[in-house]
């Protein structure tokens, strides 16, 4: 079992590209889509890890289901200004299902566990790997780019209570999981039909 934190790059790009790999087992289908993916963590003059980085970098965030009233966490993001899974940048530390657990804790103070598949479709936590564009924020001094972003399945209580990051989001609420379709996201309407598999 891998650490909690990769102090080494190489070590770190590694767990990412085998990340990649056991996904795309799973969804050969999506191989064209994550065609950039596996080219920036192929570049080792790159790092695929800094946010500096305006060719595109590597973020993580968590889907948290509970099973027993069947609901998804999502957050009101602050600068998108849509809902969204919680999650952020990687910090180039620790492994990336433990970058997204820290994401979704910050962002919305529910603490959460990896979630196993119940069937073969879908062994591991990683259940979907997306590549998108972000625009520019001049606030930040960052032009237009991309990121790249592994989101894991994340068990979590719906009861619990809420504590929302302000400064990152503008709310944090539990939505039922058919309500996803509802979003305009081709992303979550994917999620769906995985989280089906997943259960």
């Amino acid at each position: 079992m891998l650490p909690d934190t990769l102090a080494n790059p190489v070590d770190l790009r590694a767990h990412a590209l085998a990340e990649l790999q056991k996904y795309l087992a799973h969804f050969p289908a999506e191989s064209a889509g994550l065609k950039a993916i596996a080219e920036l963590l192929a570049d080792t003059f790159a790092d695929p890890f800094s946010r500096a980085n305006m060719q595109g970098h590597i973020t993580t965030s968590g889907l948290v289901y509970d099973a027993a009233v069947d609901k998804v966490l999502l957050i009101h993001h602050r600068t998108l200004n849509r809902w969204l899974q919680p999650g952020g940048h990687h910090e180039g530390l620790d492994r990336l299902d433990v970058s997204a657990a820290r994401e979704v804790e910050e962002e919305t103070g529910v603490n959460v566990r990896l979630a196993q598949s119940a069937t073969q479709n879908l062994d591991a936590p990683l259940i979907d790997i997306d590549s998108h564009a972000i625009p520019a924020n001049p606030a930040k001094g960052e032009g237009a780019h991309v990121h790249h972003d592994f989101l894991y399945l994340f068990r979590g209580d719906a009861s619990a209570p809420l504590s929302p990051q302000w400064e990152e989001v503008r709310g944090v609420r539990w939505v039922a999981r058919e309500a996803l379709l509802s979003l305009p996201s081709a992303r979550f309407e994917r999620l769906v039909s995985k989280l089906r598999l997943a259960l």
